[in-house]
């Protein structure tokens, strides 16, 4: 677990940019202990969106647009993988 005071220390961000991401479903916090926290798995995403609107000055709504579409892109990306695995199995069978 990160904790998001420390987090938004060392990133020098808002706690309150932190809850507008979790209102756009965005990232996920916990509390524990009366401390709220962002599960570790999700701090590699956290930080790309920290440097998304610190360097380019992108809004939430806005990180939330490039957000689906990284997601649609990779998406994408895993089944052209796919089709050209399954089309190099077809080339090699005949």
């Amino acid at each position: 677990m990160i904790v998001l005071d420390e987090f938004c220390a060392s990133h020098q961000v808002e706690i309150s940019f932190i809850r507008s991401l979790e209102e756009y479903g965005l990232i996920e916090t916990i509390i524990v202990n009366e401390t709220l926290c962002v599960p570790g798995n999700n701090l590699s995403k956290l930080e790309q969106i920290v440097r998304l609107h610190q360097e380019l000055n992108i809004n939430p709504e806005g990180i939330d647009v490039i957000s689906n579409l990284l997601s649609r892109i990779e998406n994408m990306q895993n089944e052209i993988n796919e089709l050209r695995n399954k089309l190099g199995f077809y080339e090699e069978s005949q």
